[in-house]
């Protein structure tokens, strides 16, 4: 029969965290550290592209709300009677009368026979 050896606790980590382990997996913490240094550079470049599209969004806003309050004073002005009251001071009207149609005689214009 085996019987189990006591081990203490505090022996096995040293044993595990020596200089020579540590000297082994100098890359791997390097490479590690690299990874962290990622994670930490993306989340700022995440932060900094969701501030730039809420400026966006608000520029966008504010550019909707331009355009809505100019097209509803130009479609204000551009009615029949605003008009009629902008060009009364030079003299113009609306006619109240029927435009006359002038009629054209149709020629036959064959450019072959040009002598």
């Amino acid at each position: 029969m085996s019987v189990p050896v006591k081990t203490n606790p505090k022996s096995a980590i040293k044993s595990i965290l020596n200089y020579q382990w540590i000297a082994m997996n100098t890359g791997f913490f390097l490479f590690l550290a690299f990874i962290a240094i990622l994670y930490i550079a993306n989340g700022h470049l995440t932060d900094k592209t969701i501030r730039k599209i809420n400026a966006t969004k608000k520029d966008l806003k504010e550019l909707q709300f331009e355009y809505k309050t100019l097209k509803a004073e130009l479609m204000q002005k551009s009615g029949a009677v605003q008009i009629e009251n902008a060009v009364a001071p030079y003299g113009l009207a609306v006619g109240k009368e029927m435009p006359i149609r002038i009629q054209i005689e149709k020629r036959n214009i064959n450019p072959t026979n040009n002598k």
